[in-house]
């Protein structure tokens, strides 16, 4: 999946300053990722936790695009599940300048805090390489498929829908920037029981940008994927980010390798 905030300055990308703080906070958000899947794994409930590895050696675009995705998610227990992405890249370097590996990470802790609703309290911290650009959301999520109203049509059509609306943010931008996101999983058994797609586009507002920019800019991905075996899936993934001033669009191709338990 793609960087889904907008890219830092040059001189963040490049200062090589915070090159230890960078690999100490990538570390933390990976051991992070293990502890607490190995923790639901560990537990006595088969409560449900997976990690997906998504490799694109293929991009069309965007060459310093993310290569390496690798996402993780778990029930806990008690309407607590947690879900990470963790979007790896490297841009070249330029003459006299290194290549810069950089990384995006979420980490979403959700609690359903009722069986009645479907509703979550989310929380949301956004980690990326670079100086002052950690960001942070509170929020709703509202599981459409999990609505009495709706469930029957969205079990019939094997979509599951979800939309969090990330009502509070705390980063060095202004406190009233506010985000739409909606992210959903399609299975398509009457077509093959191999095929999926899922994506997610997020849609912030109220944000302060260049004349340039969007004045709601909007990130999305959409990954169609084939099982070829066993878990190993070959995917094709379309990526629209409106904080690039150039090639907007970008598609990759590549595979991917899911664990489940």
């Amino acid at each position: 999946m793609t960087d889904r905030i907008e890219a830092p300055s040059a001189a963040a990308m490049w200062d090589t300053r915070n090159t230890g703080k960078t690999l100490k906070r990538l570390a933390g958000v990976l051991i992070l990722c293990a502890v607490t899947v190995a923790a639901q794994a560990a537990s006595n409930q088969k409560r449900g936790a997976f990690l997906d590895f998504n490799y694109y050696p293929y991009m069309s675009e965007t060459k310093n695009d993310n290569f390496l995705t690798i996402n993780a998610g778990a029930k806990l227990g008690h309407g607590l599940s947690y879900f990470s992405l963790n979007n790896f890249g490297q841009i070249k370097g330029t003459a006299g300048a290194p290549d810069q590996n950089t990384f995006y990470t979420e980490q979403n802790l959700r609690w359903a805090f009722s069986e009645e609703l479907p509703l979550d309290l989310t929380l949301q911290l956004n980690f990326r390489n670079g100086a002052n650009n950690d960001r942070h959301r509170l929020g709703v999520r509202w599981r459409l498929n999990d609505t009495k109203a709706f469930a029957d049509f969205f079990k019939s059509v094997g979509l599951v829908y979800a939309i969090n609306l990330h009502l509070v943010q705390f980063d060095h931008e202004d406190p009233y920037v506010w985000q739409i996101e909606h992210a959903f999983n399609l299975k398509l058994p009457a077509l093959s029981d191999r095929i999926y797609i899922a994506g997610f586009v997020d849609h912030t507002f109220n944000q302060d940008l260049p004349d340039t920019f969007p004045a709601r800019p909007i990130v999305g991905e959409v990954q169609a994927g084939v099982r070829l075996f066993d878990q190993l899936h070959a995917v094709a993934e379309y990526r629209i980010n409106e904080y690039r001033r150039s090639d907007v669009d970008n598609l990759a191709l590549g595979l991917q390798y899911k664990i489940v338990w």
